[in-house]
């Protein structure tokens, strides 16, 4: 009756993000794209194993939309060479691989989607201190 019907839990973690997403680097906003893919494919797999149909569906279609249409839109595949071009070709594999998850219920499919997107976030993680150093260093006009 007062009060809000949101979850506090729920308001909590929006604002969280919110705030990690205003303070973020270009490459911490891409660290924080496959978090948020891989936890939608972690709900994903509880809903699958729980039997909830339209939950799955809605987990994996976030998932999708943040590989395609963040990190796979994120890429420069004319300046980033062929390492941009092999990575947009494996997003849009994972996301073919996450539609066969849903429409076949394939725990397997997701597991593979969450392992790639796992060592690709880890690859990103690794390489954030070189990237973020040579960002401060343009933005200060320091050598590296």
């Amino acid at each position: 009756m007062f009060g809000s019907p949101t979850n506090p839990v729920n308001a909590y973690k929006t604002v969280g993000i919110e705030t990690a997403v205003q303070g973020a680097s270009p490459h911490q906003l891409i660290i924080l794209l496959f978090e948020g893919a891989k936890q939608a494919i972690i709900i994903a797999q509880a809903h699958l194993r729980n039997g909830e149909v339209g939950e799955k569906g809605l987990a994996i279609s976030k998932a999708i939309d943040i590989i395609l249409n963040g990190l796979r839109v994120s890429l420069n595949t004319e300046d980033g060479g062929e390492l941009a071009k092999n990575l947009y070709a494996l997003y849009d594999y994972m996301g073919r691989r996450l539609l066969h998850a849903n429409l076949h219920n394939d725990p397997a499919a997701l597991d593979e989607v969450l392992g790639l997107l796992t060592e690709i976030q880890g690859a990103w993680i690794e390489i954030r201190d070189e990237v973020e150093g040579t960002a401060a260093n343009k933005a200060t006009g320091t050598a590296a």
